[in-house]
């Protein structure tokens, strides 16, 4: 079996790698892609295909790992290159759009497979869930060709789970989990950027305690070079909410505070917290 991934950025990389050992190959598209995700899907051990249209002959199942932003325009242009097989929708979008997407799959037969991912890149090598079970990343799939899927990464360093035969359902489990856990962050950026503002940042974080604050530095400062990616799915998860007759104005603001560190994107450094501050004052 040939599988494609679009695309290997920081996530889809390592899933590549990790389908490896049960594809004949697994393919990806270098034109236009950066020398980062080059690099990346060396590392992964991918084929290069030199058309979209070439890797959509040649594979039977395709994985969508892309920003939310990019997820339908993703299938759109799988769904005009001929694609024939199963489709893997495994982008942070909401139950809704990824409902979109299958209808369009399917009006041209593309079976389609929906998929959470949570946790972070688990890279092969990284990944010993004997020593440390909690730090395996976890796919959950949904949709009546799920288990096809989960064979894939048989052995792999992701753990896969069916989650039902619905597809939407492990897009719905995505945003909830997200809605807390990245939303979360956006809650503290904001909270030590008020209160550094009304000069009492010190006496909160004497409060929170050393724990607290040490975490929360910690979370602000991996998590800057992300805030692009998170800014997309902070907009799929209020989309979710009001969706399901919850107001969505939380994680749009969620949203908001990640758009001002969206200059953190390429830093090769990771930024200080007083950098950090500084932006979300803007």
């Amino acid at each position: 079996m040939n599988i494609g991934l679009l695309h290997p950025g920081e996530m889809g990389a390592p899933i590549g790698a990790a389908m490896i050992a049960n594809a004949e190959a697994v393919m990806w598209l270098p034109a236009g892609r950066s020398q980062a995700s080059r690099e990346r899907a060396a590392r992964a051990n991918l084929t290069a295909a030199e058309s979209l249209n070439a890797l959509c002959r040649r594979c039977q199942v395709i994985v969508s790992v892309c920003p939310p932003h990019g997820a339908v325009d993703t299938a759109k242009a799988v769904v005009n290159s001929g694609f024939s097989g199963i489709y893997v929708e495994a982008n942070a979008i909401s139950p809704e759009k990824t409902l979109r997407i299958q209808e369009m799959l399917q009006d041209k037969g593309i079976g389609i497979v929906d998929g959470a991912i949570i946790g972070g890149p688990a890279w092969p090598q990284e990944s010993n869930s004997k020593a440390n079970p909690s730090a395996r990343s976890q796919i959950y799939l949904s949709g009546p060709e799920a288990n096809q899927i989960i064979e894939i990464f048989d052995g792999s360093s992701f753990e896969t789970t069916c989650l039902s035969q619905a597809v939407g359902d492990a897009s719905a489990l995505k945003m909830t989990f997200a809605a807390y856990t990245k939303g979360s962050t956006a809650l503290l950026a904001g909270i030590l950027s008020v209160a550094e503002y009304y000069g009492v940042r010190d006496a909160l974080q004497s409060q929170w305690g050393e724990t607290m604050t040490r975490q929360t530095h910690h979370r602000l400062i991996t998590n800057s070079s992300k805030a692009w990616r998170f800014s997309g799915e902070m907009k799929e998860i209020a989309s979710t909410f009001n969706s399901a007759g919850n107001s969505d104005g939380f994680h749009l603001a969620a949203a908001d505070t990640f758009d001002k560190l969206l200059a953190h994107k390429d830093w090769k450094q990771a930024p200080s917290l007083n950098e950090i501050l500084d932006s979300l004052k803007k």
